[in-house]
């Protein structure tokens, strides 16, 4: 019989491994532990929710029990992975104690709540269990308080303007986007966030939060008061790293891997929102679809290694839709912008008037991948 391969975690890297070792080995023997349903929905569509008067039921595309029959996998819905013995190859459940042959960590990522007075008033959209939890209270949310003006943050708080809600973000940083973006730049997304009704506080943060009559009450960093509905955090994600800290595994900001995606620990891997790549965390599809694919070849007898591209960004505000790549933050870069009523067209350049990045809006979108492969070109001169 096959080696068997056991999967912790359920969300988008875990599934696009199955896929690839299915197409790879259609009888090696896959067993997945998973604490939420497993039922498989579009993790991206949590930013449209609203505009779309969608509620969490209608996300799933596929059952569990579908999704475990058509990919031929053992599948354990909410049950708890509580320890990994490495050296004996036991995964420890709530369902009992499993060995394995390979093991892959897709434990995920968790939304990072601030730690002040209230913050279990916060709500946050970071995955289809989440929304369920708190839709009813949004839904009814006239105001929103959104913490957060990085990619997550400001998908949804155009969502919600778009749905008809009043929004403001809040923010430590200067700018819209600034950890991905130019001020010059995302001036204009903000421009049209502001134009729709949302409303910025920069270089300030939540400081406490609490219950006012039917309201909540949040205190912010300047002294400001205001009076909310519902406030909802996006100011990033934190790896799951419990279990192979547990395990004596090594982990850094993720779950340190190599360019086969092993751990520190044999016959451990990890991929997803959970993996530190290079030294870095890439919580985005591209690299998670890549790695899962390579991952696949390693588990079925091949030896491949990780290959990245230079990462498309997609920020999906639908009134000012994005692409980006390269390092358009980076403040040595000078920007050529031109802008017409077809959208926006930026293009970054080093000391050396190296192309290095680009931001493309609106009908320019489709200019992204020919200008990917500039980028990819002119970085290896």
């Amino acid at each position: 019989m096959s080696a068997e391969i056991v999967v912790i975690g359920s969300g988008f890297a875990a599934r696009q491994l199955i896929k690839n070792l299915r197409s790879l080995d259609k009888n090696v023997p896959v067993r997945l532990f998973a604490a939420d349903s497993c039922d498989e929905y579009s993790k991206p569509e949590l930013s449209h929710v609203f505009t779309r008067g969608c509620d969490a039921d209608a996300l799933t595309r596929q059952t569990a029990a579908e999704w475990a029959e058509s990919q031929r996998i053992m599948l354990h819905p909410y049950t708890v992975v509580s320890a990994i013995d490495t050296a004996a190859h036991v995964v420890k459940t709530s369902a009992g104690d499993f060995r394995y042959d390979k093991l892959v960590l897709a434990t995920g990522a968790q939304a990072i709540v601030p730690t002040v007075k209230g913050s279990d008033l916060i709500c946050t959209l970071n995955s289809q269990q989440e929304y369920r939890r708190y839709q009813a209270g949004l839904a009814e949310a006239k105001r929103v308080l959104m913490i957060g003006g990085g990619l997550i943050g400001t998908e949804l708080a155009m969502d919600f303007s778009r749905a008809g809600k009043s929004v403001t973000v809040v923010d430590r940083s200067s700018s819209l986007l600034s950890a991905l973006l130019p001020p010059e730049i995302a001036a204009r997304l903000q421009n049209r966030l502001m134009n729709n009704g949302v409303e910025f506080v920069f270089r300030n943060e939540l400081s406490e939060l609490s219950r006012h009559q039917d309201a909540l009450q949040a205190s912010f960093s300047n002294g400001l008061k205001r009076t909310f509905d519902a406030v909802v955090c996006a100011i990033g994600l934190r790896p799951d790293l419990t279990l192979a800290r547990a395990a004596g595994i090594e982990v850094r900001h993720g779950i340190v891997v190599d360019e086969t995606l092993a751990t520190s620990a044999a016959d451990v891997y990890a991929l997803g929102d959970c993996a530190e790549i290079g030294g870095k965390l890439m919580p985005y599809l591209q690299p998670a679809t890549l790695a899962a694919m390579t991952l696949a070849r390693n588990l079925t007898g091949s030896a491949a290694k990780l290959t990245l591209p230079t990462l498309l960004i997609n920020v999906k505000t639908p009134d000012l839709p994005l692409h980006l790549a390269g390092d358009p933050a980076n403040p040595a870069y000078r920007w050529e912008i031109a802008i017409s009523p077809a959208g926006l067209i930026a293009k970054g350049y080093d000391r050396n008037d190296i192309f290095r990045a680009f931001v493309v809006s609106e009908d320019h979108l489709k200019l992204a991948f020919s200008m990917l492969k500039e980028i990819k070109l002119n970085a290896t001169a």
